[in-house]
């Protein structure tokens, strides 16, 4: 019985057949090619609106090209972890890393709570260890994690001994009630407890962290004295330390702050990954890793099992560098007013890729294999032949720590330390050294191994990196979900968070490391390289999208035309009709709401035309060399009354004084005195070759989709648009308008 599990697969992949999808979206694409040879064969119409027209619409081709591709063969992936112990007589070690960058953005107890959601997994806690990376190197954050400590010794057996699902205790205790009749006198006892004991540590955080109480700088808090958040050296703190290897204990817990300096460049989040990756790997060397944000919590205490089960297949296993699990969310507001919680990206899109070379790497909640971010190719699993390089090389790559290098060579070939052995403690004077900044100097990291730098959205590249040296991925989707997390809590760091997202994905998509260049000279399937260029083109769907905007805006002012006329006029009504139905009917297909439809449909033309805009311009002048990106931390909310809350503001649209909104409102008080242009009869007379229904359709709908914006004119307070906005985006319209109003007289 024990050789007949053993020849049943870990996981399975499944793949779907949504043949009617496929019709439709080849529906779609048929009319656009078809609009686009009716320009092309109507070259006697030719103007130069035309001729932007065409370009934006081969574009908008291209792009649902590139979508239909990635739509075209979803797949699921079937775990069966209950097979996981009769392939391996020991689990291996696994080292969970998380990253914090700001207490104020990121308040300590949302990481807190992640951090212990981890050491609660389902898993033995002698081969777990968690670092956590603050790269705000804030004694709060510190002081945080050592309380949390002291109360993980009662959470963690607690959540074993009642295998209680959910392990992120403020998650835990809004959701979970003690009335039951059935549970046990013991149970509620120790609930209350539990309870109890979590609010006591929540007060104390709080307290330390609003600065209610003093917070002395000593003892073991000294190292934080005289310390600046891009000025200090090296922390590295042993929190918890399972000296003993028990089984049931609790896993290593260990603090590390990075060192920076002005004069050092420290490339964000992708360089703290490489920091807390060298760390753990002089410590625990673990040969999986997982990578979570701070406010990603364990919703599957199993989940490391469910990975495992990918990444230790003896068939299609030893092929994947790593396991991706879906971002979703709890505390998301009812149907998506923000439109931030990608449900249809996730289902669609994702599983999409998924079929192909695998899904791109998220940045959180993903599964790594060590060897490959050390840069291994999958071939040299079995020969281990990067583990029999010369220490020079390994040198010249990894560094100069010999310790580490020593850690390097044994995870190139494939070998781990003993769970027993381990004692991180010996390691933190190694651990500080390849942790300070001219540590990678002259070496690999980030450039070929480990998380890339150059863009603020590293997950990408270094995801593309790794599948260009031939390795694939996969989604790991067990129920339940793996990981669930805070959702950006509003209108203002939904904006920060996609403005930073398209900055980033455009600069990957012109530099080294884009799709294009893993399919000509990397190992990129064609097929998984189209599915990226969905995410990398953002920037350029916005500029292409921002043009096409102001097109209309010129033609209805100008009283110009792009759009066909008489029957021609059908094949765009065509296209606007089938294509809202179409998604329309995928919303509903998965049992969201058409109200949640429309606001991801309003949302994806607000955030397009504003907020990958802004990013996409900063991104051009990042890549030109006149000034840097900057980094913005997307704020951090925990919320503890589920999708709406008790909060009657959800889901309203509050607005600030930047540039995102000065170039929306901009796009709408053009629009709206395009419109008035119209009414009134301004236009000039062109005899019967002005603009139509076609122009006045979609400024119609664009002026619907910006609607909050028309409300924030009027509103007052944090939900109205600044004065300052508003006078900024008058002058931009007044300037526009008089660029068409010149034309019109030349």
């Amino acid at each position: 019985m024990a050789n007949q599990g053993h020849d049943l697969p870990l996981y399975e992949k499944v793949w779907l057949k949504r043949r009617l999808q496929r019709v439709i979206d080849t529906l779609i694409l048929f009319l656009l090619l078809l609009l686009l040879n009716y320009r092309v064969l109507s070259s006697n119409s030719f103007t130069f609106p035309w001729f932007l027209a065409l370009l934006c619409e081969s574009w908008f081709t291209f792009t649902w090209i590139v979508i239909l591709n990635s739509k075209w063969s979803p797949a699921v992936t079937i775990t069966h972890p209950d097979r996981l112990l009769q392939w391996v007589s020991e689990l291996p070690p696994v080292d969970l890393l998380v990253t914090t960058a700001n207490p104020i953005l990121e308040p300590p107890i949302i990481t807190v709570n992640t951090v212990l959601s981890l050491l609660a997994l389902d898993y033995p806690a002698n081969k777990l260890a968690c670092y956590v990376s603050d790269d705000g190197c804030s004694p709060l954050t510190f002081y945080a994690l050592v309380e949390a400590s002291k109360f993980a010794k009662f959470w963690v057996p607690f959540c074993k001994k009642y295998n209680v699902q959910v392990r992120a205790p403020f998650r835990y205790f809004s959701d979970v009630a003690t009335n039951k009749s059935e549970e046990s006198l013991e149970f509620k006892q120790e609930w209350l407890q539990m309870k109890d004991m979590y609010e006591n540590l929540s007060r104390k955080i709080e307290e330390v962290t609003c600065k209610t109480i003093s917070f002395q700088l000593d003892g073991e808090f000294a190292v934080f004295s005289n310390t600046d958040q891009r000025n200090h050296p090296s922390i590295i703190k042993v929190i918890i330390e399972n000296k003993d290897g028990i089984f049931d204990g609790l896993p290593h817990l260990i603090y590390v702050s990075r060192e920076k300096r002005p004069q050092y460049q420290h490339n964000y989040k992708a360089g703290a990954m490489n920091v807390l990756t060298r760390v753990s790997g002089l410590m625990t060397n673990a040969p999986f890793m997982l990578n979570v944000d701070c406010d990603m919590f364990v919703n599957n205490p199993k989940i490391v099992q469910h990975a495992l089960c990918i990444l230790m297949d003896s068939q299609r296993g030893k092929e994947v560098a790593f396991v991706q699990c879906f971002q979703q969310f709890y505390d998301g507001i009812k149907d998506d007013p923000f439109g931030n919680q990608w449900v249809i990206a996730f289902e669609y899109i994702i599983r999409g890729m998924a079929g192909l070379q695998g899904p791109f790497y998220g940045g959180t909640n993903t599964f790594h294999r060590r060897n490959a971010i050390y840069g291994l190719y999958p071939h040299e699993i079995e020969s281990g032949r990067k583990g029999k390089l010369e220490e020079k090389i390994l040198i010249r790559q990894f560094g100069s720590s010999k310790e580490f290098i020593k850690s390097a060579a044994h995870a190139l070939g494939g070998n781990a330390y003993s769970a027993n052995d381990i004692t991180p403690s010996n390691f933190i004077e190694a651990a500080t050294q390849v942790a300070n900044c001219e540590y990678e100097d002259d070496t690999f990291w980030g450039k070929q191994m480990g998380w890339l730098y150059g863009s603020i959205s590293e997950d990408v590249p270094t995801g593309l990196n790794i599948q260009r040296r031939g390795w694939r991925s996969e989604c790991c989707t067990p129920d339940p979900i793996a990981f669930t997390g805070c959702a950006p809590g509003g209108l203002l760091t939904t904006m920060v968070q996609q403005k930073r997202w398209a900055s980033g994905l455009t600069v990957v998509f012109f530099g080294k490391h884009s799709p294009l260049m893993g399919m000509l000279f990397g190992k990129i399937q064609f097929r998984a390289g189209l599915s990226y260029f969905w995410l990398t083109n953002w920037g350029l769907r916005a500029f292409f999208l921002v043009c096409y905007v102001a097109l209309l805006e010129y033609c209805i002012i100008t009283n110009t035309n792009i759009f066909p006329k008489g029957l021609g006029l059908w094949i765009p009504i065509a296209l606007f009709v089938i294509y809202n139905a179409h998604t329309l009917l995928e919303y509903l297909t998965i049992g969201l709401s058409m109200r949640h439809w429309w606001n991801n449909q309003r949302m994806c033309i607000i955030r397009t035309t504003t907020a990958w805009f802004v990013g996409f311009l900063s991104a051009v002048l990042k890549l030109s060399g006149i000034s840097d990106t900057v980094f913005e931390i997307t704020e951090k909310e925990q919320s503890t009354s589920g999708a709406d809350g008790n909060n009657a503001d959800a889901g309203r649209f509050t607005f600030d004084e930047s540039p995102v909104f000065v170039v929306g409102t901009t796009i709408l008080l053009v629009h709206l005195t395009a419109m008035l242009i119209k009414f009134w009869g301004l236009q000039p007379n062109h005899s019967g070759n002005g603009s139509g229904l076609g122009e006045f359709i979609c400024s119609t709908y664009l002026v619907v989709c910006y609607w909050p914006y028309f409300k924030g004119l009027f509103a007052r307070g944090k939900y109205g648009i600044p004065l300052s906005t508003i006078c900024k985006s008058a002058v931009f319209a007044l300037v526009f308008v008089h660029f068409c109003g010149s034309k019109v007289i030349s």
